[in-house]
Order: structure tokens, then sequence, then C-alpha cells
């Protein structure tokens, strides 16, 4: 049946990049299991059991062929995707066939390799988190001393500028980046903990020699390159892991569902816009529009992201003492989900922070529009020094702004207070004075500052950890 005839994820035919696809392939989960049976063959070697020389070198030889038919008929008679791939690899090594899996369980390969994956990629998440990071740090550093109206519940407030704005995203991304790190650094593999993890199926490999019991996870970790296993655990490692990563993921999701938020506004209102293509059709009814769609498209798989994240508190919520097997099929769909989902998230967010456009223009007409108001104060202490009573000079800017802005509303005209109040003389202030107080830049306070030390301090250090050549698959499909 071609596969227009079949149900396929979004992600894998539309959204998802290729490196992130292919983390959560079936070759990769395979030869990963190929990977961790060879670990304990070694190790097993190591500390002392039957295990030769020839018998690693024929698994290592085989590593990266998979029979997936072979497996395939083999599952349809024993129904266990593990033993059918441990058949299927021991028919590609039959010398090594009597060793495969030795004194392990299936969540050996299944949970190690979940752990695995899960760390390759959060890698893959961070590099593409730095790329975000360098756009956003570059574009509020170009327009750190550019004014704009700032907004408190979607009002009009006091201003702020294009780039101290932009820093807000950045900070929030600095925040996930930072969560990221600290997990990849931190997870560890559940190693060969056996049925209930007691690991009693190796105290009896090993006669009951704890020591190389102990060493058999430090050997194994060693061999896939994590510092150390869990101290405990049941069959599995705890579920909360899976809960944690994927709330880290949450996190990256809401960060990056403000800005698209932001970007959808600011594009309403006419001040910025994301990226569009010189073909791009923003409405299939009305040729004009310039559609927010890449924004829309974060919003809506953020959206996702952030629901999926209560799949695993829900189900480490409900493991019942030593293991139970609801996890499974919610695990199989609810991590690889999540990752593509925020993988396709940030090629977008790359993809729309590489070319953000800015109207300057229109940015300060609005401003000009509002900023009469948003100056009243600066008026306010003014007249003060000059004489004028605070308490009377409040009320008669009340009074003069509601009319303004009355006139405004129900005329259609201009917003005409720098006249009421320069015609007006408890104030004592000519219009000439009154304008000197409109320049914006009065009115932003420290963000141009604020912006200079956020980048000094925190994210040019942070950025240049992982800065490297590496070419990054963020290929916008849609």
């Amino acid at each position: 049946m071609d596969n227009t005839m079949i149900y396929m994820s979004p992600f894998s035919t539309r959204y998802a990049s290729e490196d992130m696809k292919y983390i959560f392939s079936d070759t990769k989960k395979i030869t990963t299991w190929h990977e961790l049976w060879i670990a304990l063959a070694k190790a097993e070697r190591e500390l002392g059991l039957n295990v030769t020389k020839e018998q690693i070198d024929e698994m290592i030889t085989n590593k990266d062929i998979i029979d997936f038919d072979v497996a395939k008929a083999r599952e349809k008679e024993v129904r266990h995707d593990v033993m059918s791939h441990i058949y299927a690899y021991g028919k590609r090594c039959p010398k090594a066939e009597p060793i495969i899996h030795l004194g392990a369980t299936s969540c050996y390969v299944g949970d190690n390799t979940d752990v695995i994956l899960m760390r390759e990629s959060l890698k893959l998440v961070m590099k593409k988190l730095v790329q975000v990071m360098k756009n956003l740090a570059a574009f509020s550093n170009e327009y750190k001393d550019l004014p704009c109206l700032g907004y408190t519940h979607l009002q009009p407030a006091q201003l702020t500028t294009v780039g101290k704005r932009a820093s807000l995203w950045l900070y929030e991304l600095y925040m996930d980046a930072v969560e990221v790190e600290r997990k990849i650094d931190e997870l560890m593999l559940l190693g060969s903990k056996g049925t209930t993890g007691t690991q009693a199926s190796f105290m009896e490999l090993f006669e009951g020699d704890e020591n190389k019991v102990k060493e058999l996870d430090k050997i194994i970790a060693r061999e896939m390159d994590f510092r150390e296993c869990v101290k405990v655990s049941g069959q599995t490692y705890s579920r909360k892991i899976d809960s944690m990563v994927l709330s880290i993921l949450s996190g990256i999701a809401q960060s990056a569902s403000k800005f698209s938020n932001d970007m959808r506004i600011l594009q309403s209102f006419g001040e910025m816009e994301e990226p569009f293509e010189k073909s791009q059709i923003g409405s299939s009814a009305m040729p004009y529009k310039r559609n927010p769609m890449r924004s829309e498209r974060i919003t809506s798989i953020a959206r996702h992201v952030i629901v999926n994240s209560l799949n695993p508190s829900f189900t480490a919520a409900t493991q019942w003492f030593e293991r139970s097997l609801d996890d499974s099929a919610n695990k199989r769909v609810t991590i690889p989900e999540s990752f593509l989902a925020i993988d396709s998230i940030l090629n977008l967010y790359i993809n729309i922070t590489s070319d953000m456009v800015v109207y300057p223009k229109v940015i300060n007409s609005r401003i000009m529009e509002k900023l009469p108001f948003i100056a009243t104060e600066n008026i306010m202490m003014e007249a003060v020094k000059r004489g004028g009573n605070r308490q009377k000079l409040h009320e008669l800017l009340r009074v003069h702004s509601h009319a303004a802005t009355l006139q405004v509303k129900t005329e259609g005209q201009q917003n005409d207070l720098v006249d009421r109040l320069a015609n007006d003389n408890s104030f004592m202030l000519t219009k000439e004075e009154i304008l000197s107080q409109l320049d914006p830049l009065l009115y932003v306070g420290r963000s141009c500052s604020q912006v200079t030390e956020l980048l000094d301090d925190l994210i040019k250090p942070f950025i240049e950890k992982y800065s490297c050549n590496d070419e990054l698959n963020t290929e916008i499909n849609v």
C-alpha cells in the first residue's frame, strides 16, 4: 500500500528535520540495541564470564546490519520485539548467539536506548536553541536603542525598545537552554538491573560477587559514554525522568509560543513581520494577505508539546511497584512526538529570527499617537518646578487626556493633547517646551543598557561554549 493510502505523522512528512527523524528511526533504535548487547558482552568478558573475543568481534562486525524481515517474521511467532531482534542478531552472529543478552531483561536494551536517544535528541535541540539565541542576540543588539510602544494588558504603556523586547524572548530561551544543558549532563543509564531492579540474575551469573555486579554497570556506562548508571531502579528507570525531560521541552514550547504570539500581534500592528518569500501565498481568497503563518505554526505545535508533556507525568504517577506495562505504548508515541515537535518549532524559530523585518516609521508613528499621554508625568513635573500645584495639575491632565482620547475615538481626529496643555495657563509651558518632552528616547529607561548587560553577562559566554561549525538542517518544507 502506498504512503498516500495510510496515515503518516505530519512531523515525518512536513515539519521535523531528517536529523531528528533519524534519531527516532527503527534503524537507530536497533543499532543502539546492538551496541548495548556488545557493551554487555564486553563487560561480562572483562569480569570473567565465558564470553570470547571472537564472539564480541562478530557482534561488532554486524553491529550496523539489521535483518528487519527476519525479526518481523519472528515477532509474529513470539509476540515480543526484543526477543525477535535477539533472534535476528543471533542468526547474523551464530558464534555470539549463545551469549547475546546474557542475564538481561528487555528493559536493558529498551530503557537504556530510550535514555541514549533522549540525550542525543537534547544535544540536537541544544544546537538549534543556540542558533536561535545567536539570531535573537544579533537582533537585540541591532535594535536595542530603537524605541517602540510597550504594552501591559495589551494596552499601550511606557516605551521600551525593539531590541529590549527581543531580549525578553532571548532570556526565556536562555533559561530553557540552561535546563537542557543540565539534563544532558545528569542523564544516567538504567544499566543492567534485572527483572525487579535487584540484579539477582547477575548475582547468579557472578556467583554472588557484588563487586563484579556493581562493576558491570560501571563498564556498561563507560562503553556507552555515560558517567554512570542509576543507583536504584525497578525493572525500568524511574518514569519521572521522562516527565522531567518533556517538562523541559514544554518549557521551550512555552518560550517559543510567547515569541510567536508577540510576532503575530506585531505583524497585525504593522511594526514587524516574519520573512515573506517572493512567491509565497498568504491567503487562497485574499491575494493581498501576508499572514504570519510560520509564527502561527509555532503557536499551534507548541500547544501540542505543552499538552503532551502531561503524558509522562500521568505515567510516572501510575507505575505499580517495580514496573507495569502501561507506560510502553504511551512512551512510544509521546517521547518521539515531543522531540519531533520541538525540532519543528526550532526550525521555524531559526527561520523567522534569521530575517525578521522591522518598520521603524510605523513604529515611530504609533509611538507619537500615544506619547503625549505617556509624557504627561514629565510635563507635570516640569510644571511643578515652575510653581504649579501637583494635585491640581494631575486632575487637569486627567481631564485633558480623557477629552483628547474621546475626540480621537469618537470623531477620528488627531490627538490634540499637546495643544490643550499649551493653551492651559496652569501648566506655564509653551507648545515648543511641551514638544521637547516628546523625544521617545527620554522614555525607554535602561532598555539599551539592559540588552548589553544580558548579552555580555549571559548570552555571549553561553553561546561560545557551543560554538561549532556543524551544519544544521533547519529547512522549512511548507
